[in-house]
């Protein structure tokens, strides 16, 4: 069975309040903190995405690639592979904030050790089920409401990776997790579900 993964907030945890505070900090930069507990850089300061993208080029970067793998990520994804399923990294890194989504991710997740099938990047959150349903994918785990409504949408199950920017809508998503271990569960009681319904067939 093929399961889609995120990276960003999913796999790995991203201190942006940190980093964006430092820089604007540190540059003197008029931007006054609007969320702190965004999981979007562009919604945490009170800037434009052109100011974003030169936070990013300036070094911003390093947020996406020294990020923290979650707990228990890694050694999840290997039972899943060791099961017979087939993990697809599936990112909306873009190509205007990191050139090459693709390549960083890559370095990304081999830097970590975490295993995965296919690497596929710069897939909006709002197409993200439609990529999985056109793709033969069963599940998406994410911790984008978006992605997540997006793929029951087209009839592929999701898993919500629970944190601080999601939990006020969380409800909206009948799976989720707050840990790894919770995500494993989820994604292991969705499998048994449909190899069960298959077998009724």
């Amino acid at each position: 069975m093929k399961i889609a993964v995120d990276i960003d907030d999913t796999l790995n945890i991203i201190d942006r309040a940190g980093r964006a505070g430092e820089y604007i900090k540190h540059q003197n930069l008029p931007f006054k903190l609007v969320d702190p507990n965004s999981c979007a850089f562009i919604e945490m300061y009170d800037w434009k995405e052109e100011d974003v993208l030169r936070f990013i080029r300036e070094g911003g970067i390093t947020a996406f690639t020294d990020a923290e793998a979650r707990k228990w990520a890694k050694e999840v994804l290997e039972g899943w592979q060791k099961d017979g399923n087939e993990v697809v990294i599936l990112t909306a890194r873009k190509k205007n904030w990191f050139e090459n989504p693709e390549k960083l991710s890559r370095d990304w997740l081999e830097k970590r050790h975490i295993p995965y099938d296919e690497l596929v990047a710069d897939v909006a959150f709002g197409e993200k089920g439609k990529y999985c349903a056109e793709n033969d994918i069963a599940v998406l785990v994410d911790d984008s409401i978006e992605a997540c409504l997006d793929a029951q949408a087209h009839g592929v199950r999701a898993v919500l990776a629970v944190n601080r920017c999601n939990l006020p809508r969380a409800k909206e998503i009948r799976y989720g997790g707050a840990n790894w271990r919770q995500i494993d569960a989820a994604v292991r009681h969705i499998i048994s579900v449909i190899e069960t319904l298959g077998r009724a067939e």
